[in-house]
């Protein structure tokens, strides 16, 4: 994977730098979040929108999550127009959120029972 398509879900007060740090190196970048300011804000810099969690997974190789709950990362993987309803075999996710073990290793179990299901790991922030 040359030069990878990234996805970014969750453009908070961590999110948001890490997305622009992205496209600052040259990623093309694909990004969603709730509110729709930083979405505009970095759609200014070269992000392109996406209208939900799906269609973020549908269009990119790499899908980086930083969520601020277990609930919101649950939604945003499962719900019915989450990552998971979009992603392909192959692709890589990351979740970056500070979220319960027993979410992450029930999402583990949910995503494992796909047929030719995508990548995942989990690397929350360390400071």
């Amino acid at each position: 994977m040359s030069n990878p398509t990234i996805g970014f879900i969750g453009l908070g007060i961590m999110g948001k730098p890490m997305a622009r740090n992205l496209l600052k190196a040259g990623y093309s970048l694909i990004v969603h979040n709730r509110s729709h300011g930083a979405v505009d804000e970095l759609a200014k810099e070269g992000a392109q929108i996406a209208a939900n969690s799906n269609e973020v997974a549908e269009r990119s190789d790499i899908v980086i999550t930083m969520l601020p709950d277990s609930p919101d990362v649950e939604l945003v993987y499962t719900g019915r127009q989450g990552i998971f309803s979009g992603v392909k075999p192959g692709k890589l996710l990351v979740d970056m959120s500070s979220i319960s073990p027993v979410v992450a290793r029930k999402l583990a179990a949910f995503r494992a029972k796909q047929t030719g299901a995508a990548r995942a790991m989990r690397v929350p922030p360390a400071g």
